[in-house]
């Protein structure tokens, strides 16, 4: 007896349907509004770009590429330039971010790990109450409260540092007679009043992500004998790191365009000032506010153009910013 083999058809190859999704009333009409308030943000940031290149545009002509390498600032004689105001706007920002990240992180931590579950509502809001505080209450708290307790900490840092950055030259600090004003209204003391405001808005930041840690991993930390300080090294820090570092620098961005604290804590200087104890410091929004008043038609398309400068600076680290923490909450969360 012969068995007849008859060729089988191969399986038709499985093609995904399409699931469509007829959208309702409600549904257009909020895709809509979304799409239009996203897209007027946009067009506002547009406008605000094109505004500041319109104005500055005469400026820039003039000075050409030396309008970033000139340290002088004076439009009405043809030199001008913002190296000096540039480079004071950096320092600041460094200064603040150097005080407020340990900061920052230290909060986050114990209000989502370690402050009791009474106490951590009313912290959070505390928090986030400081964020909306006014820039001038900063300022006032920093020229009349914190200059004179700077002083001291600067001339200790000066004496057993007292070099680079943290030099001071052209005095002795060793000396008990010198003179102490010449730590007064320095880039340490506008530092530390625009690290008070940056301290809330990256510790939200920070905090938010600390706490979506996964809590299976947390558990699994635990499960196997790790200390909540264990856990938090090996699970939580690790998960956080992209907050940590997106909140960090949105704190940076709102450091670069401080105006008013910055203002009230520094004077004013049109040279590069690399030494952050000294008095004399500067910075893009202070040139602005100082001289906006009674500046003449072609120097304000010069402070337009330093306004420019700042408005792309600040604009890269903010986007910067929202796309590392975008990418530290898109982590997936671990089984409970």
């Amino acid at each position: 007896m012969t068995a007849t083999l008859t060729p089988t058809k191969p399986p038709a190859r499985a093609v995904p349907r399409r699931l469509t999704q007829r959208a309702g009333p409600a549904d257009r009409v909020f895709r809509g509004v979304a799409r239009s308030a996203g897209m007027t943000v946009l067009l506002m940031m547009l406008l605000v770009g094109g505004f500041l290149l319109i104005r500055g545009r005469e400026a820039l002509d003039v000075a050409g590429w030396s309008f970033f390498t000139t340290e002088e600032w004076a439009p009405e004689g043809g030199r001008f330039g913002i190296a000096a105001v540039l480079t004071g706007t950096l320092l600041i920002a460094a200064v603040a971010i150097a005080i407020a990240v340990p900061l920052s992180v230290g909060t986050a931590l114990y209000i989502s790990e370690y402050a009791p579950a009474r106490l951590k509502r009313f912290l959070v809001n505390l928090v986030d109450l400081m964020a909306a505080v006014p820039s001038v209450v900063y300022g006032l708290w920093g020229a009349f409260l914190m200059e004179g307790s700077v002083l001291g900490v600067a001339r200790w840092i000066a004496t057993w540092i007292g070099y680079g950055p943290f030099a001071v030259d052209g005095v002795d600090p060793a000396d008990p007679l010198a003179s102490e004003t010449v730590y007064t209204r320095s880039t340490l003391l506008a530092g530390l009043v625009v690290a008070m405001m940056v301290t809330p808005i990256a510790s939200s930041v920070m905090r938010e992500v600390f706490s979506q840690a996964p809590a299976g991993e947390r558990e699994g930390a635990y499960a196997l004998g790790a200390t909540r300080w264990g856990m938090i090294r090996a699970v939580v820090l690790p998960y956080g790191k992209g907050g940590m570092i997106g909140g960090t620098m949105l704190g940076l961005g709102r450091a670069l365009g401080e105006t008013i604290g910055v203002v009230m804590t520094i004077s004013l200087v049109y040279q590069i000032q690399p030494h952050i104890l000294r008095a004399g410091a500067s910075s893009i929004s202070a040139l602005i506010a100082n001289r906006y008043g009674d500046a003449s038609p072609f120097a304000v398309s010069a402070l337009m153009a330093a306004g420019l400068t700042l408005f792309l600076l600040t604009l890269v680290v903010n986007f910067a910013a929202s796309s590392i923490i975008a990418r530290s909450r898109s982590g997936a969360e671990g089984d409970a």
